[in-house]
Formats: structure tokens, sequence, C-alpha cells
């Protein structure tokens, strides 16, 4: 008989010995998470003591007492997994790092810095006794109304597939030390397609589409040994996710293949009795969530004397049982929660130096100039006194976004806002700086904007830091309307007749349309929500420090009629993404951003004009040049279209990115890899195949902005 206890043997052996030794009771408990700030202590210790599998909102001391309760005071001494909302920066510790959101950091298109930041924050959240974050977001965010399109990495599926699988590598790193937690793929699947933009509602989409668009960065997630999967709270065509044993066991843990276990979203048990109503007790809640495929139940108290009397009464499968139990075991002993349940980093790691380096880097590159008619970066000579004017210059709240409130509400660390960012660093060149609000974000009134224009009047340069804030962004806050809320743009008007150059900064959690600021702003850069040191990172690139790199990885509506307005869309018998009452296209493409330089692209080759699924891979390359005068990073982009298919197929989509850094004049040659697999075809019954027939492979700067173009032949 195997001892569950000695890691001689393997997590799969351990886990099955362990199974075998369990009663129903504790298989139960493991299925278990529950949330400690809803409890007293005494509750949470009870608990502990019937072998729950883990809890969530506790940290530190109170973690650990409840571990050592599990460990000591249970049968068999399984430890509990904490797990936490570290959605971009352990944000719930006022000390820890915040870096951007995950809309902001897409804007870098890095896979390197991804793995960095999930480096940092795992570390960080170890610190505090934690095993597991309920990140990153792998839903793709088409429709720009939803209140959660900033926790995403934007509209493309192979983006989104290539920074969610960076990041879950530098979260669990193969879990060599005590700096590694879980990460989570969620929501699974098609949340963001929600019917309307609305958070939670009917996702009216087909199988064929879930696994052409939806399903393949959930596929990276697995292939990069992400541990846990979490069910959206919507259904999909009137099913439930939760309930939804199609796509949850036949596709994510039978096909797929996941190495890991799927955890529902909060109280989503209880919904399927409340909400969706496709049950009436706790009992038949329970048994259809089982079946369905989720193996760990968060935030349902209830489960654990239905499923009990499931089991008794001998209306729930013993084999799903067993196999949630299995994998939920298995992690923990991946982790290495047997041997080492208190093992944590140092606590001088939450927020050093290194990581406060790390933050940095990634804000620098995840800022996207999206015009500047030459008025960036500022001259220091003429401009001596700059009017910042704005209800979020001065507001961290609105800066960090979502998932960070606390943080930016007691955050202990120096924290920059866009006012002080650019008051410290007008200082260094003697530049005087005023600040007036002007309005606020919703609330109607212009009682401020006689103070913002004089100070405008009297100022060489207006830096107006403009967007919205957390009320307008997050779980059930979908958007009907997108424009600037509140007295933004009468603001922005006004100002404009003072004649002054104006910048205009966004701080802002969604695409906004912004069709008078684009044609009347002098500049605007795009920060989203740039998190701790956003202030810091803006002021360098508004003062040349930096040069902007960032590109868009979302496409921004003219209006929010137009949406969804995502750049790779199928074509359309009457034209292509058209109104007839708006200029085509969106107002800002997918992929697209400014420098203060420009580059040049060249001589594009590929290894093979024509191939077999048996080659594998193509190799793409293609020269660039910065043709300007000065240092820059250029994002270069490789698209494909499939010419002609047995299904309609995207105008373009895109399948490789690479950041390159040229100095002035400098040429250098990228290149992609192309695998065949990206190149296949969901059809009609649903098998994925290479259909043969042309490619047209296209390298440039965006979306919209794709000088070289060759043709390959699938044969």
């Amino acid at each position: 008989m195997i001892d569950y206890k000695d890691p001689k043997y393997t997590s799969t052996e351990r886990a099955n010995a362990l199974l075998s030794l369990m009663t129903n009771e504790e298989k139960v408990g493991q299925m278990m998470q529950l949330a400690y700030k809803f409890m007293t202590r005494e509750e949470a210790l009870e608990w502990a003591k019937k072998g729950l599998g883990s809890y969530l909102h506790v940290l530190g001391d109170n973690a650990d007492e409840l571990q050592r309760t599990a460990i000591n005071e249970t049968r068999l001494g399984i430890p509990i997994i904490f797990g936490i909302d570290c959605i971009h920066g352990h944000a719930l510790n006022e000390y820890a790092t915040v870096f951007p959101t995950q809309l902001a950091m897409a804007q870098s298109f890095d896979r390197e810095a991804m793995r960095k930041c999930g480096r940092v924050s795992a570390t960080e959240v170890r610190c505090d006794s934690l095993h597991w974050t309920f990140s990153p977001v792998f839903c793709i965010g088409r429709d720009t109304r939803w209140g959660r399109i900033n926790e995403t990495f934007g509209e493309d599926p192979y983006l989104i597939g290539e920074l969610g699988a960076a990041i879950v590598d530098g979260y669990q790193n193969n879990f060599v030390d005590n700096t590694c937690i879980m990460a989570c793929a969620k929501h699974y699947i098609a949340y963001g397609e929600s019917i309307g933009g609305r958070d939670a509602y009917d996702s009216m989409v087909s199988e064929r589409m879930i696994r052409e668009t939806f399903l393949p960065p959930f596929e990276k997630a697995a292939k990069a040994g992400c541990k846990t999967y979490m069910t959206g709270y919507q259904s999909v065509d009137g099913v439930p996710m939760n309930s939804n044993r199609r796509l949850l066991r036949e596709v994510l843990k039978e096909e797929v293949g996941v190495d890991g276990f799927i955890i529902t979203d909060w109280a989503n048990v209880r919904s399927l009795i409340d909400n969706q109503k496709v049950c009436d007790n706790f009992e038949d809640a329970s048994r259809v969530s089982i079946d369905a495929g989720n193996d760990m139940i968060m935030q349902t108290e209830e489960f654990y004397d239905a499923t009990l009397k499931l089991i008794e009464n001998g209306q729930v499968d013993m084999k799903h049982i067993d196999d949630s139990v299995f994998r939920i075991l298995k992690a923990k002993f991946d982790m290495g929660l047997f041997e080492h349940p208190f093992e944590k980093p140092d606590r001088s790691k939450i927020c050093c130096d290194e990581h406060v380096e790390v933050d940095l880097e990634v804000t620098r590159e995840s800022m996207t100039l999206l015009k500047n008619d030459g008025i960036l970066p500022i001259n220091t000579k003429k401009v001596r006194k700059i009017a910042v004017i704005g209800p979020n210059a001065d507001d961290l709240e609105a800066q960090y976004g979502d998932w960070s409130c606390g943080a930016a509400n007691g955050h202990r660390k120096p924290a920059t806002s866009m006012l002080k960012g650019i008051k410290k660093r007008a200082k260094k060149d003697g530049i005087e700086v005023v600040y007036k609000k002007g309005c606020d974000i919703e609330k109607p009134g212009k009682r401020g904007f006689n103070a913002a224009i004089k100070a405008a009047k009297e100022s060489d340069l207006i830096i107006a830091v403009m967007g919205d804030y957390i009320e307008l962004n997050g779980e059930y806050k979908s958007r009907a309307t997108l424009d600037l809320p509140g007295e933004q743009t009468a603001l922005l008007i006004e100002l404009k007749k003072t004649k002054k150059p104006i910048v205009l900064v966004m701080v802002n959690g969604k695409p906004l349309c912004i069709n008078w600021e684009a044609e009347n702003m002098n500049a605007i850069l795009e920060t989203f929500n740039s998190g701790m040191v956003g202030g810091t990172v803006a002021a360098e690139i508004l003062f040349g420090d930096v040069n902007p790199s960032g590109k868009l990885p979302i496409s921004f509506p003219r209006t929010a009629g137009q949406v969804p307005v995502y750049y790779n869309y199928l074509p359309g018998w009457h034209g292509d993404n058209k109104y007839k009452d708006i200029e085509e296209g969106p107002l800002y493409p997918f992929g697209f951003g400014l420098s203060y330089t420009t580059f040049e692209y060249s001589n594009l080759s590929v290894s093979k004009t024509e191939f077999t699924e048996a080659d594998g891979e193509i190799i793409v390359t293609a020269k660039i040049k910065n043709t300007g005068k000065v240092k820059g990073t250029e994002i270069a982009q490789m698209y494909i279209h499939d010419v002609v298919g047995t299904v309609m197929r995207p105008i373009l989509e895109l399948k490789g990115f690479e950041r390159v850094e040229l100095d002035a004049g400098e040429e250098k040659t990228v290149s992609f890899t192309l695998p065949v697999e990206e190149l296949k075809v969901v059809e009609q019954n649903l098998e994925r195949v290479l259909e043969k027939g042309d490619f047209e492979i296209m390298v440039g700067g965006s979306s919209v902005d794709l000088p070289l173009i060759t043709t390959i032949k699938a044969v």
C-alpha cells in the first residue's frame, strides 16, 4: 500500500492512495470552497475540522491558523488551498505591487513581461500564506459595453492565448519553490458574449463558434499547464455554464484534457435555483453541477449536506465525485502543500525595488499614443507652464481600476497619480504646473469650468486627464453608452476655445467613443488603468523620456450603436463593418499605436510557399527599419487570411507578434513562427482540419497597416 505522505511517489499515486482512504464526508469537504469574510472565526475553524478543501478571502495569520487546524485536527491531515482575487497584483495587501489591468498590460504585446508580472504577483501572494489566484482572464472582449472588458486581454483570441499562457507560466513556474501559486483560467466559456454586453446573461453562440474562436485561448492555458479553470456566470444557448456537461466535462475535461480541476464562480450552484431557474432545490443543483464536470464549488454552503444526501440515496455518480476529489488532491500534491504547508517567501519581497522595477517596465510598454500632431514630446524650452485639468488627474482609484480599489484607497507604498507624475517630471525642467479638476466624472454641473478655463488661459499647454472610473466598470456595470461621461466633453470644448494646445490623457476601463476628442485634441495618450506607477510613466512619455510603444489590443468604436466592432469579423454581403450614418470601421483599430519615430517594412519571406500538415510550421521573416531620428520599439504583427473555406473565414486573423527595438536608422530582421495548427478551420461537423487552398500572409504595424503580403498554399 502506497503511503500518501511519502514524497517519493508521484502526485498521481499519492492522490489515488489518499482518495482510497477517504469517507464520503471527507470527499465532499474537499469539493468545497467558502469565503472566510462571511464567517465567524469559530465557524471557519469548524469547517476546517470537517476537511474543507479551500477558503478564499483569508490571509496571513488567520490562514495559518486554519491550516494548522486542518493538518493537526483532521483524520487525514489534508492541507487547505487558500485562494485570492489577485487580478493585476496582490491588491488586497496594502503594501503590494499593483500592475496595470489586463487590458492595459495587453497594450505591451509582450509575453515575457506578462510572465514577469505573474512571477511578482505569485511571490507576493505566497507571502500571505495564499496558494491560488483567480487569474488570468481568458475571456474575449468584443462587446465594449461589457462591464468586465477591462479584465480581458482584448478582442483577439491569439493575443489572449499568448499573453494568458505567459502569465500562467509566471504564476505557476512549475511549482519549483515557495514563490509559486496556482493560476485559474476564467471564465469558461464565451462569458463576454452575453447579449447586449450585459454581464452574466445568455451567450447566443454555437459550438462551432466556441471551438473556433473562444476555446483556443483555453487550450493554450491547458498547454501551459494551468491547474484550475473557472466556469462563467452566464448561459450558452440557454444552458447555464455550471450545468453545461457538453462544454465542461466532454470538451474541456475529456477533449482538451486539462490536468487540473474546475471551480464554479461565486455561488454558481445557488444561481441555478435563484437566477437561472433550471433547478428548484440544492440537491438537484448540486447533482447537475457535479455531473456537468465542476470539481470545486465556490461559496455554496448547502452543497455539503445536499451532496451527502445524493450519495446516500444513490443519486449521484461516485466516479464523478472521486474524479473531482482526485484532481483537487493531485493539485495539492503538485504544489508541495503536504510537505511545506506553511512555507512562504520573506515578506520583504512585497513591493520590493525589484518588483517595482518590473511594474515600471511593463507600464512603460502599456500605454498607446493614439494621436500626435507634433505637440509631443513636450518642448520644455517653449512650455513653461502647464495646466493639468480633469477629474482623473488626481484619482488613484480610477487609475488603479477594478479589483484594486482597496489598494488605491489605503496603499502604504508611494503611488503616483497622473498629477503627481507630471508635477515631479516638470519640476526637473523648472516648469510650473497648476491643477484644476474642472468637473466630476458623472455628477452634472459646470461649477469648476471657470477656474479650469482661467488656468488654461494662463498656461502654455493643457494636459486634460479624462475617462471613467470604477463605478462604470466591473461586474454588474455594463454600459449602454460609451461617450465620455458627465461634463467632460463639454469642458474640453470650452478648453479648446482658449486656443491653447491640449494633450488628452485617457484613464478608463474600456474603449470610449471619443470622436470629437480625436478630431480636436492635439495629442491623445491611452493609459487605460495603469496601476501604481501610471503617473510616473505617463509623465515619462509626455516629456519624451520614454518613447511610446503600446498598441491597442481592442478596437475603439465610433458610437455604441456600432458595437461590436472587432477587427476579425466575417465578411458581410452588403459591405464590411458598415453603417449608413457613420464612417466605416472603428475610430482606432486593433493593433494601432503611434511612436515618436517611424518604421518601414520590407523583404517579406516565407520558408515554404506550399505546405501540408506534416510540415508542422512555417517561418515568416521581414525587415523593419527605424526611419526616424530617435530610438523606438515597434510591435510587428503578422496576420493571415484563409482565402476560401468551407465555412466563412475572418477577413484577418492575428497569428504572430514580436517587439523589435531599433536605434535611429537601424534595420533588423523579425521572424515569426506560424504553426500549421493555427491555419486549421473548424468545419460544420465540428472537426478542426487543414483545408487545402491559399492563405494570405500579411505583416505590418497594425490591422489596417499591412504593407507586406504574400500567399502560401496548403496542398
